[in-house]
């Protein structure tokens, strides 16, 4: 797995009212919006807001009150390096959340834990431009 992060996801009580904050208060611009979460640029990563609960949905994290609403986040080039960095991340001794796997917006991705229990996501995304030196582009 290469040592980067591509997009860290907080996982909110309320997606309006954060936004709110980030946009209207701190004065962000959305990069994009769908699906109930949200996405802004920074440089060469991104950043997002989506539901803690449907955050801990989409990464099968039981819910236990031990998700931390934090999910990181390294986009790959294509479906096989997601599946080799869950070969690589499973032999080290990740647990295992979501096996990768195609999902609605077109992508593929799955989330794994390491071993605190920190979720990461690993994932393609054909819409977005990841650089060779790893630097992520939304749309």
């Amino acid at each position: 797995m290469d040592q980067r992060i591509s997009l860290v996801t907080l996982g909110v009580a309320d997606l309006a009212r954060s936004r709110a904050f980030y946009e209207e208060g701190l004065g962000w611009t959305p990069a994009d919006a769908q699906d109930g979460v949200v996405f802004y640029q920074l440089p060469g990563m991104a950043f997002a807001l989506f539901g803690r609960d449907e955050l801990a949905e989409d990464a099968r994290y039981p819910v236990d009150g031990t998700f931390s609403g934090i999910t990181l986040a390294c986009n790959q080039r294509s479906e096989e390096d997601v599946d080799r960095v869950f070969a690589q991340a499973e032999a080290a001794g990740a647990r295992i959340l979501k096996p990768a796997e195609r999902v609605f917006w077109g992508g593929y991705s799955g989330y794994f834990a390491d071993p605190d229990g920190h979720v990461w996501e690993v994932a393609f995304n054909p819409g977005w431009t990841l650089a060779e030196d790893g630097t992520l582009t939304v749309g």
